[in-house]
């Protein structure tokens, strides 16, 4: 690990779909050190491994834990409930906007997205 990655910010990317999770890393490389989880299971266990991201995109549609069942452990969880969330999802929904920003998500990005968004928003979350 570089001196430089000491000081970046965390993200955990958390999407069952490989093209997505690289692309995510591609685009969110240069500024912040990304680490990206296939599924809720797995981010759960990556985060009660120690690791404490400083913000988490995660997807809706996912096996074995899905976004939102992901984002009810996290805000219930005493430990990591102050970490941001961001959804990014395909689903139009309105109810499961509502559901997802009831839950304590901090915002709610419809796919496909504008990367330049994305990181305003996670810039502004992360101050």
């Amino acid at each position: 690990m570089s001196a430089l990655n000491l000081f970046m910010k965390k993200i955990l990317v958390v999407d069952d779909k490989p093209s997505m999770s690289q692309l995510m890393v591609r685009f969110l490389q240069t500024s912040f050190e990304v680490t990206t989880k296939d599924d809720g299971l797995q981010a759960i266990s990556w985060l009660q491994s120690g690791n404490i991201p400083d913000i988490i995109l995660t997807d809706l549609q996912m096996p074995n834990m899905d976004g939102i069942e992901l984002i009810k452990r996290i805000k219930e969880s005493g430990y990591f409930n102050d970490i941001p969330i961001i959804v990014l999802s395909s689903q139009e929904s309105s109810n499961t906007r509502v559901e997802c920003l009831k839950l304590g998500a901090e915002d709610y990005i419809m796919k496909p997205f504008n990367p330049e968004e994305l990181m305003i928003r996670i810039e502004r979350l992360i101050k």
